[in-house]
């Protein structure tokens, strides 16, 4: 299959699938996964149907926030294989009809970094404007500012008695986006993997490259309202884009953090001049009760519906958002808001369709697509994410919190939940790896695995790959407005989707009883044909506006005009 470069509206159409490498596939016994293991899948992504593949950062790195804290923009980690694998993988994926989109983080760098190690200790280096000094104030930091990993926002470079600013870890120092010099550097690293033939880039943090620039204290907050959606950063965007992104046809999808509908406009605006499409994350808080992530807490249903109408009807003929429910740093969603045990393939089903059917690219993370769950860890020695092991220890060791209760919380919020390697089959370690995996491996990977859900035509895996197919045959999934249609029901979430010619009603179950609802009048139900669900036996049921569903059961059914 073909693919010509500037074919700008792809990703419409398209689902694009994320992989996390060091838990996809090992080629060997390391234990961590490599480029060359997911060459070696690259078919069965291809049978799934997937039109791309985004990979978390593959570059040169010390590792200390996985790959995040990025040392040299232009080398492959050797723990995931080389540049030539990289190319390989590029030629082969293209071959198969497949894109390829990489991480770029360029907020900051890793303090590793040549330009940060010239930087650090000499006021004079040229590479010094590269970063964010300030002097101290009152013989401390410049400013209160958090870090969003905790702590202050500054270091004290010692030897000359400045400080640095590193929004997320102390190794992990932000560029300065002010200096003209950064942005011919930035525009520098992306073309030179845009010319090697990547399709595409996913910006990391991209909203916070711009700072107020008198760094004021904040005397209410962490200081994110000071360089969120900052002054500059829809200038900068426009520069990036018309430098390279727009000159090599590249779809681009901003990671926006703790953003607004309005700046979102912006940023995905259809006349292309900033970024394709936006991630955003305010429907993954709605289970942590008044904005705390770590308690155990059941999610608010009605206030999910209300995020998703507000960002499809806001970004409907303004803008582009991605559609998903996980991720590498989001638990797995059959397990956070389906049952991923009496009914994991119902739920797991039920999920996919409810984000699948609206208007934006979905996004699969690896091991959704078979239904893969949280792996409910019993030991704090069982986790390796570094914000895991950091909150167990303030909340055990410092607030009091009890082992039992701490690990119940981390056994439904951890990241870990989402890293454990990909289940390819029943051998041992899932298949993953002829070593020792780095993440144990989660226990239920006899029963779910890629080889046992391709073997059952009624699996997780080809519900997917019907709704991948789904949003390329009926058009008004691409471009039909939304209209939530019970806002106010505490146990269906159905919503319509209307173009011209056509209406589309997603209706979903969200609980495990049955559950019953009317539609709307103006729906002709008796012209309702089923597309797909989760159940057998839904023909007879659809024709009236009085549905009754089972526990997690989801229809996706079509009125043509």
């Amino acid at each position: 299959m073909a693919m010509t470069k500037h074919d700008e509206s792809w990703w419409k159409t398209a689902t694009i699938y994320q992989i996390y490498p060091k838990s996809f596939c090992d080629s060997g016994s390391k234990g961590t996964g490599d480029i060359k293991g997911i060459i070696s899948k690259l078919d069965y992504l291809k049978h799934l149907g997937v039109d791309a593949i985004w990979l978390t950062p593959v570059y040169q790195s010390p590792m200390i926030d996985n790959g995040y804290d990025i040392s040299d923009y232009y080398a492959i980690n050797p723990d995931f294989g080389t540049m030539q694998d990289f190319d390989t993988l590029l030629a082969e994926a293209h071959q198969l009809g497949i894109r390829i989109i990489m991480d770029i983080v360029v907020n900051h760098t890793s303090t590793e970094h040549k330009w940060f190690q010239s930087a650090l200790g000499d006021k004079n280096s040229p590479y010094r404007d590269y970063y964010i000094w300030k002097d101290p104030v009152d013989g401390a930091e410049p400013n209160n500012w958090q870090s969003k990993f905790g702590g202050n926002a500054w270091a004290l470079d010692e030897k000359t008695g400045q400080y640095y600013l590193h929004l997320f870890a102390k190794e992990q120092a932000d560029l300065n986006w002010e200096n003209p010099v950064v942005r011919e550097e930035v525009k520098e690293v992306i073309s030179f993997w845009a010319e090697k033939g990547v399709d595409g880039f996913r910006l990391d943090v991209i909203n916070l490259i711009s700072k107020q620039q008198d760094f004021p204290s904040d005397d209410i907050g962490d200081g994110r309202r000071f360089y969120t959606d900052g002054p500059r950063v829809h200038e900068y965007l426009q520069e990036i884009s018309e430098a390279v992104f727009q000159k090599y046809g590249s779809v681009t999808v901003g990671e926006m953090s703790s953003t607004t509908l309005e700046h979102c406009q912006q940023y995905s605006a259809q006349d292309g001049k900033e970024l394709s499409m936006v991630f955003n994350f305010h429907h993954l808080k709605v289970d942590y009760p008044n904005g705390d992530k770590w308690t155990k807490a059941p999610f608010d249903f009605i206030q999910l519906k209300q995020i998703f109408n507000h960002w499809q009807t806001g970004l409907n003929g303004k803008g582009w958002g991605a559609l998903f429910w996980c991720n590498h740093d989001q638990p797995r969603v059959v397990s956070r808001l389906g049952n991923d045990e009496q009914y994991r393939v119902e739920s797991a089903k039920m999920l996919a369709a409810s984000v699948h059917m609206m208007q934006g690219t979905p996004y699969v993370y690896q091991g959704e697509e078979i239904g893969m769950t949280n792996p409910g860890y019993t030991e704090i020695s069982q986790y390796r994410d570094v914000e895991s092991t950091n909150m167990y220890d303030i909340m055990v060791n410092r607030d009091g919190v009890s082992h039992d209760d701490m690990m119940a919380i981390l056994a439904q919020k951890s990241r870990d939940n989402s890293r454990t390697p990909m289940q390819w089959n029943s051998a041992k370690h899932a298949g993953f790896t002829e070593g020792t995996p780095w993440l144990e491996v989660a226990q239920n990977y006899s029963e779910i695995n890629a080889e046992a859900a391709i073997a059952d035509l009624n699996s997780v895996f080809y519900f997917y790959k019907r709704l991948i197919e789904l949003r390329k045959q009926v058009p008004v999934i691409t471009d039909g407005r939304y209209e939530d249609l019970l806002p106010e029901h505490k146990r269906i979430f159905v919503y319509a989707r209307q173009n011209d010619k056509q209406t589309l009603l997603c209706i979903n179950n969200y609980y495990g009883e049955e559950v019953e609802c009317v539609l709307p009048e103006r729906f002709d139900m008796s012209k309702a044909k089923n597309l797909l669900s989760n159940y057998q036996n839904v023909t007879s049921a659809i024709a009236s506006n009085h549905q009754v569903l089972r526990p997690y059961e989801t229809r996706i059914l079509l009125i043509e005009e």
